[in-house]
């Protein structure tokens, strides 16, 4: 191997005899960020039962040092061994049998999994207290499709062509955590009412209670989502809607109807004009009385980029985007981009399958289930530790580039008595970002009790 220095090449000799130095230093955030939320106890409160004999290795303090895997990086039970392999970091890591038998039992027994959602949510609870807390709660809804290479339980034919899953996830836009998802079979539609009921309603109770009726929420989802059963029950829960609404026939006559004069120029989400794009209601054109009363139409028009092919429902040289909502600000621009903002959820999804959903692991659907919560919570880490302890760009960065920054620096472990110190490169240019993030992390108040 050859390096570098002032000028000059050098021959390096490698050799396998270091003392103090450990990798993935920067995770050590997300262990500590679980310690100081208080996910770590609850996890362990939660999974109690599990714990046969006092000297074992705890089912909660497992569960956590997978979720911080998976944050890594990692996406299967090997990986645990990049943890495993910083004890001065981590401590003591389970093995990948043990991991492997504690999934299993979370799986396998009667509520194991709503137990470890419980403790998730008592976790969120603490963050928002902590600083993490929004000001308004926007939830996503939306579907997506894993691959499936083998054989496994669940697995079908999809109606891209694919074979795998299609889980329905939600996430709260304010502060990018996750809320709630479901695995579902591959061939499960993606506008299946009752499976879209059931990732909202794990979504709202993963909010603190004294904040679900003190905000007030708006649940987004594409077209997939105008459905008769779904509006009903967000009216019944007093939650807002904003869905996107087919291009139909009745549809496309009442927006070639609509007067010039009613269009008006749609916003980017800097609230500045957006050079193409205009917006009208059309609420007064189409029928309505088989949606919740208050429902309105909102309609998007704008100029394909150069070279895009219209199709046959564009008109004038426009193609068009309708919505479906009850919200109720007069500026009908500011209830277009913000439903215009749900295209952040393409971005969330992504990162996840980044972080360990893009290959379910196991044979066992039950299993493969209990890794997407394990993944939902490693989202939530990920987010915990950038709202409350980095900034600027680092407080927005996917996990891919938040790992090679900050997650998987190389540091030296010195000991001096009884003080330890962990050494950053001073020439990475990143190293004081993550002494400032550990530092607001040892001022952050412990969990009570």
């Amino acid at each position: 191997m050859k390096v570098q220095r002032d000028g000059r090449n050098f021959t390096v000799e490698v050799t396998p005899d270091g003392e103090g130095l450990v990798s993935h230093a920067g995770s050590a955030l997300l262990a500590q960020v679980a310690d100081k939320t208080g996910l770590t106890r609850a996890l362990s409160g939660s999974l109690a039962w599990m714990r046969e004999r006092r000297a074992g290795h705890d089912p909660g303090r497992v569960v956590r040092d997978l979720a911080v895997m998976l944050a890594d990086g990692g996406d299967c039970l090997a990986d645990l061994g990049a943890v495993r392999d910083q004890a001065p970091l981590f401590g003591r890591v389970a093995s990948d049998s043990t991991a492997f038998r504690v999934i299993d039992r979370i799986a396998s027994a009667p509520g194991g999994l709503e137990a470890v959602s419980e403790a998730h949510a008592r976790a969120r609870e603490r963050a928002w207290k902590l600083g993490v807390k929004p000001a308004r709660m926007t939830i996503d809804l939306d579907a997506t499709l894993l691959g499936a290479h083998s054989e496994k339980e669940g697995a079908a034919g999809n109606f891209k062509g694919g074979f795998g899953f299609h889980p329905m996830l939600a996430y709260l836009d304010e502060t990018s955590e996750a809320l709630g998802g479901q695995l579902r079979v591959g061939n499960a539609g993606a506008n299946t009412a009752a499976d879209q009921i059931q990732v909202a309603e794990q979504a709202i109770e993963q909010i603190p209670t004294e904040h679900v009726t003190d905000i007030e929420i708006l649940l987004r989802v594409d077209s997939a989502g105008a459905s008769h059963e779904l509006l009903d029950w967000c009216r019944q829960g007093q939650i807002r809607y904003s869905v996107g609404y087919q291009l139909s026939e009745p549809v496309r006559a009442a927006i070639i109807a609509l007067k010039e004069e009613s269009w008006r120029p749609a916003l980017d989400q800097d609230g500045s004009e957006r050079d193409n794009g205009q917006v009208a209601e059309a609420t007064h054109l189409l029928e309505r009385s088989d949606w919740p009363e208050g429902s309105r139409f909102i309609v998007r028009r704008e100029r394909p980029h150069p070279g895009a092919q219209l199709s046959f429902t564009d008109h004038d040289g426009h193609r068009f985007q309708v919505i479906l909502t009850d919200q109720t600000d007069k500026d009908i621009a500011t209830i277009e981009r913000r439903h215009r903002a749900r295209a952040s959820v393409e971005d969330r999804i992504r990162a996840d399958k980044d972080t360990g959903l893009q290959n379910l692991p196991f044979r066992d659907f039950q299993m493969n289930s209990v890794w997407l919560k394990l993944v939902l919570i490693a989202h939530d880490l990920i987010a915990w530790t950038q709202a409350l302890l980095l900034t600027g760009e680092l407080a927005k960065a996917e996990p891919k580039r938040l790992r090679y920054r900050l997650l998987h620096v190389a540091a030296r472990l010195a000991f001096s008595g009884r003080q330890a110190k962990l050494r950053l490169a001073a020439s990475w240019a990143w190293a004081s970002d993550l002494a400032a993030a550990f530092a607001k992390l040892k001022a952050l108040p412990a969990p009570a009790g």
